[in-house]
């Protein structure tokens, strides 16, 4: 008589879902700088194993991008836990695929609200001065005349 041997070995699950996988996925992943400057983006197709107690304990890339986008996408899922159900206290090796997709972040270009300045041929100064002033520089009262506290206006033009 034969033996009532499954035909199939149960899946693991990452704890919480597909939703918590990319959002695990999400937040590791940093973008390489390599691969920021030469504008990369694509998906990286990674083959890993786990072992019966759900760590990753190898990792593959199958497609690759280049420009360190491979070994970070690596190293974010050997930092993935699976739940791995325990079938007849068996001790299996799983093999499995994962996409990996980088995209370049979005840059957010500056809203122009104010309106552009026109060029002015004339400069203003206005100061206040204590002593005697010095110079060859024409000086123009205020219009309400020379106050108390020394103060004056200049104009240049050119």
């Amino acid at each position: 008589m034969a033996k009532n041997r499954p035909t199939h070995i149960a899946k693991p699950v990452y704890p919480g879902g597909l939703a918590a996988m990319k959002k695990f996925v999400a937040e590791h992943l940093k973008y390489p700088e390599e691969a920021l400057v030469a504008k990369v983006e694509g998906t990286v197709l990674i083959r890993y194993s786990l072992d019966y107690r759900g760590k990753v304990v190898d990792a593959k890339v199958k497609k690759g991008l280049g420009h360190g986008c491979d070994q970070e996408a690596i190293r974010v899922v050997k930092l993935m836990r699976w739940n791995v159900p325990q079938d007849r206290k068996k001790k299996v090796r799983i093999h499995q695929d994962i996409n990996i997709h980088f995209k370049l972040p979005k840059v957010k270009k500056p809203t122009a609200t104010a309106t552009p300045v026109k060029p002015n041929n004339s400069l203003q100064v206005t100061y206040t001065s204590t002593g005697k002033i010095k110079g060859t520089v024409t000086q123009k009262e205020t219009s309400q005349g020379k106050s108390d506290s020394g103060g004056y206006s200049y104009t240049i033009k050119w």
